[in-house]
């Protein structure tokens, strides 16, 4: 998946973590996907900082859920 085809504020989120971008590109492509999924129900920045938080701290790129 392109940077182009992320959700703005995911992107953002990312570009303010180098960690979780370290990690996001690292991701298989069905991983990036469910990700993708979960950031469509975000309502806030907080919320898609929690997100990307979460991502930073995963320790296997399988985990995301």
């Amino acid at each position: 998946m392109s940077y182009e085809a992320l959700p703005l504020g995911f992107l953002m989120a990312l570009a303010q973590n180098e960690t979780a971008l370290r990690k996001y590109e690292a991701l298989t492509e069905s991983a990036k996907e469910v990700l993708i999924a979960r950031t469509h129900s975000v309502q806030s920045k907080a919320e898609m900082r929690r997100l990307v938080d979460e991502l930073a701290g995963l320790q296997d790129k399988n985990e995301v859920r």
